[in-house]
């Protein structure tokens, strides 16, 4: 089960006006399970995105690039799971084009206005005439208020569908925001097998959303990590449909900082949810690291304890073995780090300072820490003002079990 998450019920996931979704179960890879989501854009949206930055990228992930770089408006998104089609060549690429022009061809617009995602099983060939047979049926259930079917019709080896949604008011005009999320593991985003989509109602300037994606990614798909391993897949995809009458052209817009936010914390939401949600995740462990030169050095420092197979499985397993944690400070690769600067933290519990176990530190205090569902590990640097958090969870035997069966 997900370390304290529910997916949210359909009625509260809001709809946003200019976007319709629409479900369908298309046999992709297995039988009876919804694997077609279909989105159909309004005229006048926006649309931007961030991929992953593994080389073997998907060829659908290849395809949404050439689209966007375009510059034409974007009119809809055909997501499957099952197949990833990632590692499949120019065969590859062939089926994402077809997959496309299909759904062109049903709803009366460009092949390179149509975005294609696939997530799930890398080295396969997509069965694309099966994609193709059930966008007829996607076609039927595009709704408005379908955030719901379509979380869950995107799901691989998640547990729980991801999704959430906001709404506020700014100069009043009423905003919405409403986004889902895929991911459970191969999760460590690059941004520059998780797949985020996020929409809103408000009117956001192109310029302006294709830094706003890459700032929201930073501030959550960014800052994640199940097991450290870098999907073919990635990608996070932001849409503005501009029909709620506000509209942004700049930061410097009235009004723009709280739609900013209410944007961003959506994707904290869904990047959050994907962790808690880690393949046998039993634990949702939040590694902050303040006191560093920079904020890059801070993640790394977080990431290389968040990825520590020996630190995660300490974890699940409640013991406060915690100079693992120590020893993942020490090779993160800050090659002037004085180690006697540092400090860290199990929650409140002062574990570790003056490069070694901190004089008031007792074990039974660090087990009482290691045994809550949810757990902050704080790391002092000493070096400098910056900060950054990194959002991780622990390693079950689950893990081992799921990753060992996902063909089957």
């Amino acid at each position: 089960m997900p370390v304290n998450y529910a997916t949210p019920a359909a009625d509260q996931l809001l709809p946003v006006a200019g976007v319709r979704l629409g479900v369908a179960e298309a046999e992709i890879r297995k039988k009876n399970r919804r694997d077609l989501t279909l989105v159909a854009l309004d005229g006048g949206c926006t649309v931007a995105g961030v991929f992953t930055q593994n080389r073997f990228c998907a060829a659908p992930v290849q395809l949404c690039r050439n689209h966007l770089a375009t510059g034409k408006e974007i009119r809809a998104l055909v997501i499957n799971t099952g197949i990833a089609n990632a590692g499949t060549g120019e065969p590859g690429r062939q089926t994402a084009q077809a997959s496309c022009e299909a759904v062109a061809a049903l709803l009366g617009i460009a092949a390179d206005q149509v975005l294609p995602f696939s997530t799930g099983v890398i080295l396969e060939p997509l069965p694309v005439d099966r994609l193709k047979a059930g966008l007829p049926a996607a076609k039927a259930d595009l709704k408005a208020d379908n955030w719901h079917a379509a979380a869950h019709a995107i799901m691989t080896t998640d547990t729980v569908a991801k999704a959430a949604s906001r709404r506020i008011t700014v100069g009043g005009k009423t905003i919405t925001v409403s986004g889902i999320s895929k991911g459970a593991g191969m999760i460590k985003p690059n941004m520059a097998t998780m797949l985020g989509f996020v929409a809103t109602d408000a009117g956001i300037a192109q310029s302006l959303l294709d830094k706003l994606v890459k700032e929201a990614a930073d501030a959550s798909f960014n800052c994640i990590t199940v097991d450290g391993d870098t999907s073919t897949n990635d990608s996070f995809v932001m849409i503005a449909t501009g029909q709620s009458g506000a509209a942004f052209a700049s930061e410097a817009d009235a009004g723009w900082d709280e739609v900013r936010a209410a944007i961003v914390a959506v994707a904290v939401e869904l990047a959050q949810a994907i962790v808690r949600d880690g393949e046998g995740a039993t634990k949702f462990i939040t590694i902050a690291v303040q006191g560093g030169k920079t904020i890059e050095e801070c993640r790394q420092v977080g990431y290389a304890i968040g990825h520590s197979p020996l630190v995660k499985t300490a974890f699940f397993a409640s013991d406060p073995n915690l100079g693992r944690i120590l020893a993942a400070v020490g090779y993160a690769g800050i090659a002037d780090l004085d180690v006697d600067d540092v400090k860290v933290w199990l929650d409140d519990v002062l574990v570790a300072e003056n490069g070694g176990r901190a004089t008031a530190y007792q074990e039974a205090e660090g087990a009482r820490v290691m045994a809550q569902a949810e757990i902050t590990v704080r790391v002092d640097l000493g070096r400098g003002n910056a900060q950054a958090s990194v959002f991780t969870c622990d390693f079950s035997y689950d893990y081992v079990k799921i990753n060992a069966d996902y063909r089957s």
